[in-house]
């Protein structure tokens, strides 16, 4: 069993590696109108032109920042709160398309799903991990000297 649960570690981990490079690539990629991986509705002019392209560039931005600190501190335990975020902004998109009277393009709430759910489930293991170490920790810290 302990083969398994290592197995299954790597695969999370490589997912959450996989989504935040789909993430920052695809977002990126949406600054260009030719190269962009989702469509805005570039039939729009005036305040709401490229409103939703800008967030998501944002959010790419965003991404990097916190990988690159959670990198830094050697702590992803947040990316369960990214992940979350992520997740809802399936609806934040959906209710922005209704408000403006603006086509959402299909692929952004699979885009958010997978990319949410891939940092939910890196960052509960991150938290498993943790929980596991400070137990083993304690564990050492009762051994008799």
């Amino acid at each position: 069993m302990p083969n398994l649960s290592r197995f299954c570690k790597y695969l999370v981990e490589i997912n959450f590696y996989v989504s935040v490079l789909v993430l920052v690539s695809f977002c990126f990629l949406s600054i260009s109108d030719r190269y962009s991986v989702f469509s805005f509705n570039g039939e729009l002019y005036g305040a709401l032109d490229n409103n939703l392209r800008m967030m998501i560039v944002y959010l790419g931005l965003i991404e990097l920042v916190v990988v690159a600190y959670c990198w830094l501190v050697k702590n992803y335990q947040a990316m369960t709160l990214v992940g979350f975020f992520l997740v809802l902004m399936i609806e934040s998109i959906q209710f922005y398309g209704e408000v403006n009277a603006v086509g959402i393009d299909a692929g952004l709430p699979l885009f958010f799903l997978y990319t949410g759910l891939s940092h939910l489930a890196f960052g509960i293991m991150a938290i498993m991990e943790n929980s596991r170490l400070s137990k083993g920790n304690e564990a050492a810290d009762n051994l008799p000297r």
